[in-house]
């Protein structure tokens, strides 16, 4: 197929002296010696001094021990792919096969295996596709992102979060609340964008241009090309795709926020904030955004703005969920009539003004409803079908779950909903323990004896900022 071909490294632009890349390719080519480590330094080190430099050579880097590190690097407790190789089966011959990965890799006999997909069901009873791919392709994805991730890590802006080293959610939370805590910055408009079936929609036309400006390394693209060209496996029948990232992939965050560094990262500082009046705001998750205003008109004139950006690369803003808020600390009943509403959900937690211990206005982030009611609807689940664990085994994993619950969960003007969540648990796994036949008469002052001997560990504030 054409797309598997290997692409030929575009010309120098006209009027390059000879001599100069040659120096380049020279340049480039002293980054071989050295372990994975220093060689992902050198690649930050020139990606950030020459922030215009297309790198043309990449792919002679990867390894034997680049190999061995991607795989170190790739979950192995996943479903298997279509290929129905599991970890075990890998690594009865490690090395080898990923020597011979390594060699398909590099010699272009590499072919992209389709992703199997699977639906879950999505809060809105909808279902959201999940790609499942192979193992030997995730190792080949981790391997390529390990090269890609130095140059763009380099470029992407501060206001994005999502799948980046050195960054989390916890990050971006922190961040938009200190925003709207800004006296001075004065945020009380937001624009709270949706991109409706963002990572199914990528346009690899645009996708590939945005490529060309850092990599044109013919080995890294011919891969990332057969990944894009992939396909998925459904129910037997195998889709081409004709856009979209790779599903399930490694490699697909990267590329996804490559293609929102472009599309509305780079637009809004460089382009639309210097156009709007008063402070603004931009906090990126993936595919998850708030922008905050503080100018009314300057909100309601960046929404009609954005949706033509978006639209110009292939992308759409959810109808509903795409939506103007009025988030002022003092409004009028019902806050503005052009408004939707008056607090929004960003990365699981609704934002709403409050009071503090010491009786000064803060940004609450608590729990969103939808989120608390799915995190207990899976616990009743879980207690249901396994009714016959033992009480010791049950514990472990009840406590299991709730230490992951607060470990995201767990921060600064959340504590109300954690402890309530707590309660609810130790609820439902009483009514479900009472369905047992000797315990059918558990009454809750036994069950508290059983919690003393096996306590479930208590609800706690993980993530802390500092009181205003």
């Amino acid at each position: 197929m054409a797309g598997n071909r290997a692409r030929r490294d575009p010309p120098e632009e006209r009027g390059s002296p000879r001599h100069e890349n040659h120096r380049r390719e020279t340049r480039e080519g002293t980054l071989g010696p050295g372990n994975l480590s220093t060689k992902r330094r050198w690649i930050a080190e020139l990606a950030r001094t020459e922030p215009h430099r297309i790198f043309t050579s990449l792919h002679h880097l990867i390894d034997l021990e680049w190999m061995v590190e991607a795989y170190r690097l790739t979950r192995k407790d996943g479903a298997p792919g279509t290929d129905g190789v599991t970890a075990a089966d890998y690594e009865a011959d490690l090395e080898a096969n990923l020597i011979d990965l390594l060699e398909r890799i590099k010699s272009g006999r590499y072919v992209a295996p389709p992703v199997r997909r699977h639906f879950i069901p999505k809060a809105d009873g909808t279902k959201r596709p999940l790609g499942i791919p192979t193992l030997e392709d995730k190792v080949a994805q981790r391997a390529i992102l390990l090269l890609l991730e130095p140059i763009y890590e380099t470029n992407f802006l501060s206001c994005s979060y999502g799948f980046r080293p050195g960054r989390s959610a916890h990050d971006a939370l922190r961040d938009l609340r200190d925003g709207f805590m800004d006296v001075g910055a004065g945020l009380r408009w937001v624009v709270d964008v949706d991109i409706s079936k963002y990572f199914d929609t990528i346009d690899h036309a645009h996708l590939r241009s945005f490529l060309d400006q850092r990599v044109t390394d013919g080995v890294v693209r011919r891969m990332i090309d057969k990944w894009l060209k992939a396909g998925v496996l459904e129910a037997g029948t195998l889709r081409r795709t004709t856009e979209g990232t790779p599903q399930g992939g490694v490699i697909s965050p990267l590329l996804a926020n490559l293609y929102l560094h472009h599309v509305l990262d780079r637009w809004f500082v460089e382009a639309a904030e210097p156009r709007l009046k008063g402070h603004c705001l931009l906090v990126r998750y993936a595919d998850d955004a708030v922008v905050a205003f503080e100018d009314f008109w300057s909100a309601k004139r960046f929404l009609v703005v954005l949706g033509k950006r978006l639209d110009r690369y292939g992308l759409t803003l959810h109808p509903t969920k795409t939506r103007l808020v009025d988030f002022r600390m003092k409004r009028p009943p019902g806050g503005h009539p052009e408004a939707s509403g008056t607090t929004f959900d960003f990365l699981g937690f609704t934002h709403v003004w409050g009071r503090s211990l010491k009786g000064k206005n803060v940004v609450r982030q608590v729990t969103a409803k939808d989120r608390y009611r799915r995190a207990l609807a899976a616990v009743s689940a879980w207690c249901r079908r396994n009714l016959h664990l033992p009480f010791r085994e049950q514990q472990a994993h009840l406590a299991r779950v709730i230490r992951g619950h607060c470990a995201y969960y767990g921060i600064s003007g959340n504590s109300k909903r954690i402890r309530w969540y707590h309660h609810q648990v130790e609820r439902i796994w009483r009514k479900w323990l009472r369905r047992r036949g000797r315990h059918s008469k558990l009454s809750w002052s036994r069950f508290r004896a059983m919690l003393a001997r096996h306590p479930l560990p208590r609800p706690r504030i993980v993530h802390r900022y500092v009181a205003p």
